[in-house]
């Protein structure tokens, strides 16, 4: 029996059920194995009082701090933010306020190995527990941890430090492998780790039911993700005001929200664009499975669990060129890959949706991303990482 603790501030909770679900789903299919036991720590970030009193932070000041949820023993310690100053801190931070937890479970559950399931700042606090308690660590990179928080010059040597101090790492492509490498840490020590899907759950539907549903006519496009500059939604409002046939659909929300609505007005997009803001996840397989096309406009991406779910509906891609969007559109009945250009786009929106791929060829380009392979490919490591330092 391998006992796993696995450590994520990308954790879902009762006031963001839809935050880090990957992360969960992936822990659910390792804990659903026979020969694996996980204890899950989710750590809760909030400022000292009176910040946190502030109606962004209340709501999770009030979560149990340990609890079962969703056939999981799930720990929810909190630890101390600084919002605007002291991010550099926050990997020490972590670490030091996690140790008395973790001495304490290791007494009832003695894990043997620490699962961080995100770089910043888990992966950095996990290599300090990890030295503290005598345990190995695998770090997993899901990409916006890298890229992002890679490009601060204090947290990136915290994080090669981390990595070379950890006894695995693992990175959700082998484009996101590559990033790291260039950062600094030991390429030969990463493993790509590709996300899953649920095949039950996203699957093939009848489309033209599906808009009805929606109350959509016409060709539908769907974009999902954060509402931040890096995810590109612009470029997918430009596409589509070139594309006056066309519907879409934006779910997520975030800051770029207000100033995403005014530029769809100022295009004079009109009804043809709808903002859902923030959907719980067992609501994107309808979605996805209306939708003609999903259309993925980010700067730079990890793995996008949603290419995975899109094409597990049987709905083709358009994906800007990120280096990982070539191991997932891997085939022409996967969608397209095109430059960050609106008419590059609008183009490769317009054929797919002239000429549909079968729904059952899409489909077959997510046989390879399940959850059972995920959990099989992650115990295997994590397995190994124990057995070499015991």
């Amino acid at each position: 029996m391998l006992r796993v603790l696995t450590l994520s501030t990308l954790f879902p909770d009762a006031t963001r059920p839809a935050f880090g679900v990957f992360v969960e789903r992936q822990t659910q299919a390792l804990a659903a194995r026979e020969d694996v036991a996980v204890e899950v720590v989710a750590p809760i970030g909030l400022p000292l009082w009176p910040l946190s009193l502030h109606p962004y932070y209340r709501p999770r000041a009030g979560l149990e701090r340990r609890q079962q949820w969703k056939g999981l023993v799930v720990h929810r310690p909190r630890f101390p933010t600084f919002p605007f100053i002291g991010g550099a801190t926050a990997g020490k931070r972590l670490g030091r306020s996690l140790l008395p937890l973790l001495r304490e479970i290791s007494a009832r559950f003695p894990f043997d190995v620490i699962d961080a399931q995100f770089f910043w700042p888990d992966g950095v606090a996990a290599a300090a527990l990890g030295k503290a308690l005598g345990v190995p660590v695998s770090i997993k990179a899901r990409g916006s941890d890298v890229d992002h928080w890679g490009g601060d010059e204090p947290i990136r040597r915290q994080m090669v430090a981390a990595a070379a101090a950890a006894d695995g790492l693992l990175a959700v492509s082998a484009a996101l492998r590559e990033r790291m490498a260039a950062l600094g840490m030991d390429r030969e020590k990463i493993a790509v780790h590709h996300t899953g899907v649920d095949a039950g759950l996203f699957r093939s539907r009848d489309r033209a039911a599906a808009k009805a549903a929606l109350g959509v006519e016409g060709p539908l496009v769907v974009t999902a993700g954060a509402l931040i500059p890096v995810k590109g939604q612009r470029l997918a409002l430009a596409a589509i005001a070139q594309m006056p046939e066309a519907n879409l659909i934006i779910v997520g929300d975030g800051p770029d929200r207000p100033a995403l609505e005014a530029l769809a007005r100022a295009k004079g997009l009109g009804e043809r664009v709808r903002f859902l803001g923030a959907q719980p996840h067992d609501a994107l397989p309808a979605l996805l499975g209306a939708a003609d096309v999903l259309l993925h406009t980010a700067e730079r991406e990890g793995l996008a669990n949603v290419w995975v779910e899109a094409l597990a509906c049987g709905t083709p891609a358009v994906v800007t060129e990120t280096g990982a969007a070539h191991e997932v559109v891997d085939r022409p009945a996967a969608g397209r890959i095109v430059p960050p250009d609106p008419r590059a786009i609008a183009s490769a929106l317009r054929a797919l949706i002239a000429s549909p791929p079968p729904q059952d060829a899409v489909r077959a380009a997510a046989e390879r991303f399940s959850w059972e392979r995920n959990a099989a490919e992650l115990f295997a490591h994590l397995q190994r990482l124990s057995g070499e330092r015991h």
